[in-house]
């Protein structure tokens, strides 16, 4: 099997293994999970193995005719391969929590159908060279996670996902007619043509409005924020993917794939784009400072981090973008590992305000441990993940110029460091306040794995720095 077919066989087979899990519940539910476990642990493997082929050479465009005058095409490189090896992993590990989590409740076909969906229609947006066929697969993510931010069905339930889906999809309109804008003036919704017709000139900046306007909102940046910590209401498994491993990413790859792969833009957005992050990381991370509800707070979290990504793409430099890709592996990973550890901790306790929480290290130590090493990462403590990728971020920020918007993300690191030592300390140390047991096996499992894969990509940081470094020299003649 080439390249390209292996490719279409791992957007295809999430996609269609969604409409089958409906029809395989109906035999098991054993059969149904462990389907689809597989439907997206495939794609994962499909991934690394192409990945280690891909990277070698310097990436491809293919095209699908499906009918007649109508053809898709997909970029196969090592960043969109990157991606989904990412969020392809951390699915599957929230999948395997999932199995326990999810089984107290009636409605676990259309549970696993939309994840299903959603991870390939993720594997749809990160391959795609066609800004419609782009577009398209960004709109099923926006229904998908419609459906499961209401999945409890209560009147706030049904709101809070109502306000998710229209500011998505609002935002997704806006960036549509700044595709349209594009088509117009090179003739193409092709990603390679689009690159070579503007390859001696840079986007109006109107036109780059209107698609960081979509991006900005898919990615619950400011001034868009407000829906991604009302999506709590969410189970944890679909918080911690929304969070972690797809939605808030999609913007991240789209902008990296758009404004730094494929076309320039004016310097004053160098500036602008920093700015906005920074200022997003800032409010964002003082509110979860503020805020007592256990995934609000992470919610919040995952915004400034966000907001840390972006800064890295938008400064410029090799080294900026090396933490930035870092950031969104060891970003995915312990995030996801504190939404499905906040997760044991809610269905056990019943509790979400960590003000009335306390001393559960001593019930479930290993959820304690767990959330301890993710959020070591994510404050960039040595030696985790996290400190190698916030000192690129930092070091190629300062060998950019951006010395005065450096410092501010700088605060933005240390309230991160403030608000994660707070909910820890509030709610696994100091006197217990309530009884609790700790969670089920594969929930205790899947918060370990991620909680020591958190340690490990620092201790052993050569290996994804490897891959990333292989990413960014592949790009070399595309970034800035």
């Amino acid at each position: 099997m080439n390249d390209s077919k292996i490719t279409l066989a791992i957007i295809l087979i999430p996609l269609l293994g969604a409409f089958l899990l409906p029809i395989l519940g109906r035999i098991s539910q054993r059969v149904r999970n462990l389907s689809a476990f597989l439907f997206i642990l495939l794609p994962l493997i499909l991934s690394l193995k192409l990945f280690p082929q891909v990277i070698k050479g310097p990436g491809v465009v293919s095209m699908f005719q499906m009918f007649p005058g109508i053809s898709f095409s997909f970029v196969i490189d090592g960043l969109s391969l990157f991606m989904a090896a990412v969020s392809s992993f951390i699915s599957a590990v929230i999948m395997l929590y999932s199995f326990e989590y999810i089984s107290h409740y009636d409605n676990q076909d259309e549970y696993y159908t939309m994840v299903v969906l959603f991870l390939g229609s993720m594997m749809g947006i990160i391959f795609s060279a066609n800004l419609i066929l782009l577009y398209i697969f960004w709109e099923i993510t926006a229904i998908a996670s419609w459906r499961l931010i209401g999945f409890y069905r209560g009147d706030n339930d049904t709101l809070r996902a109502n306000k998710a889906f229209l500011v998505t999809v609002f935002g997704a309109l806006v960036m549509l007619v700044g595709f349209i804008w594009l088509y117009q003036q090179t003739g193409s919704f092709d990603l390679a043509v689009i690159k070579s017709a503007l390859k001696t000139g840079v986007l109006p900046d109107a036109l780059v409005f209107l698609i960081l306007f979509g991006i900005l909102s898919k990615s619950a940046t400011l001034p868009f924020q407000t829906w991604l910590p009302d999506a709590g209401v969410a189970p944890s498994p679909v918080t911690a993917l929304l969070h972690a491993a797809v939605l808030v990413k999609i913007g991240v790859y789209v902008f990296a794939r758009l404004f730094i792969c494929t076309f320039s833009v004016s310097p004053i957005w160098h500036s602008v784009i920093p700015a906005i992050a920074a200022l997003s990381a800032i409010v964002s991370g003082g509110a979860a400072l503020l805020e007592t509800d256990i995934k609000r707070i992470i919610a919040y979290s995952t915004i400034s981090q966000i907001g840390f990504i972006f800064f890295g793409l938008s400064v410029g430099g090799n080294m900026a973008i090396a933490g930035a890709l870092l950031l969104i592996l060891v970003h995915g990973i312990g995030k996801a590992g504190l939404f499905l550890c906040a997760g044991i901790v809610e269905q056990n306790t019943k509790i979400k305000d960590i003000t009335k929480l306390g001393g559960l290290i001593r019930t479930m130590p290993i959820t304690a441990v767990s959330f301890l090493l993710c959020a070591f990462s994510i404050m960039g403590i040595p030696p985790f993940g996290g400190f190698f990728s916030k000192y690129l971020l930092f070091a190629g920020s300062f060998n950019s110029g951006h010395f005065i918007i450096s410092f501010v993300f700088l605060f933005g690191a240390f309230l991160t460091i403030l608000y994660l030592f707070r909910v820890f300390s509030l709610v696994f140390m100091g006197e217990s306040k309530i009884n609790s047991k700790e969670g089920s096996v594969l929930m205790v499992v899947s918060v370990s794995i991620l909680g020591l894969l958190s340690l490990l990509s620092g201790v052993f940081i050569s290996y994804p720095m490897f891959w990333i470094q292989q990413v960014i020299q592949q790009a070399a003649g595309v970034i800035r």
